[in-house]
């Protein structure tokens, strides 16, 4: 299949006009720290953007970051704008037309953001064997990923070297398409489902699964939206299938636990994350209001204490008592159970 995922996005697509599916639209618009970064891009590269979700977590000053299939270089030139000269960027795709994009703008971009060199670099390779490329194990602080890895043929694979490439403490944060079942195999062998990341979605239990053995023991859900397809020939082969693009953080932290336990630990934000003054998102159950104590599992004391998120917060109690599960920590299907209400309250508490 990396033939015909290469040929579809270095020939039949030419921009994201030519996409046969909404599947690859973003749905929200981009925050104005980001916005203003994304003007600042080369149109070539900005009209070849066919990712499902903008890839830009809290705390990049200074951060070393791999984009997993990076295509013309969109998300790679935005974070290279955050991470700043003390940062660096390395965007790994298997599609030659779209490095050329990429490659053939990085002084247009190192001149936009003034920077005194440049910060990003773009190798040819697939992500299953990213063990083949210049790459150092525990080098990354972040490994991102836009939509992109629905479309590998050996996902287990992906998540195995990200794992070993990422910094203890540093962690994964990607968007992709996901099914609610597992998608039959004719359906995986349609070149155009696969290329328009429909057919290749893993199913979301085996995801959680392939992460948790690939070392990523709690995977947390940052968002999540349902996908409408837009094109009556492609809804009727897949049937009741449906699909969803949602945003994940894996942090590579040794001592997380398969629940989560509650210590009788809480945090409390101290609203000093650019950007984020009133409340710190971690994931879609636990947003943490600036200044308030907040109780938490030992799992997401640890996300926060022992990550670059550290500084940012006040933390209460130790691991000297244990008070058992957090209640509501289930196998349910994850999507759609964010505790955002309509009318913006925050909720608390563990997942």
């Amino acid at each position: 299949m990396h033939e015909e995922v290469q040929d579809y996005y270095g020939k039949t697509l030419n921009s994201s006009d030519d996409l046969q599916t909404s599947a690859c639209c973003t749905a929200e618009p981009p925050t104005p720290r980001l916005k203003s970064v994304l003007a600042k891009i080369h149109d070539e590269v900005m009209s070849r953007y066919y990712g499902c979700g903008l890839i830009a977590p809290d705390q990049l000053a200074g951060a070393h970051i791999l984009d997993l299939g990076s295509g013309a270089g969109r998300d790679c030139y935005a974070l290279s704008a955050l991470v700043g000269e003390s940062g660096s960027v390395t965007g790994v795709d298997m599609t030659p037309e779209q490095l050329a994009v990429a490659n053939r703008h990085i002084a247009y971009h190192q001149k936009a953001f003034g920077f005194s060199k440049p910060n990003v670099r773009f190798l040819e390779g697939y992500l299953e064997k990213l063990d083949e490329l210049d790459l150092a194990e525990n080098r990354f602080d972040i490994i991102v990923s836009n939509c992109v890895l629905n479309l590998c043929t050996d996902k287990q694979a992906v998540f195995n070297h990200a794992y070993r490439l990422l910094k203890p403490g540093g962690e994964m944060y990607f968007s992709d398409v996901y099914a609610d079942r597992r998608v039959p195999d004719e359906l995986a062998k349609d070149p155009v489902l696969y290329g328009e990341c429909l057919s290749g979605a893993l199913y979301w239990n085996d995801f959680l699964n392939i992460a948790k053995k690939a070392g990523f023991t709690d995977p947390r859900l940052v968002e999540d939206r349902p996908l409408t397809v837009d094109n009556p020939k492609i809804e009727e082969k897949l049937g009741n299938i449906g699909f969803y693009s949602a945003t994940y953080r894996l942090f590579k932290i040794a001592d997380l636990e398969p629940q989560c336990e509650d210590y009788g630990q809480a945090v409390r934000y101290k609203g000093t994350l650019e950007g984020s003054p009133d409340a710190f998102v971690l994931d879609n159950h636990h947003i943490i209001e600036t200044g308030r104590i907040f109780p938490v599992c030992g799992n997401t004391w640890r996300m926060l204490n022992e990550t670059r998120f550290r500084e940012h917060f006040d933390f209460y109690g130790d691991w000297s008592t244990h008070y058992g599960i957090f209640e509501g920590c289930g196998t349910d299907i994850p999507f759609g159970q964010s505790i955002l209400t309509d009318s913006g309250d925050h909720g608390g508490g563990c997942c």
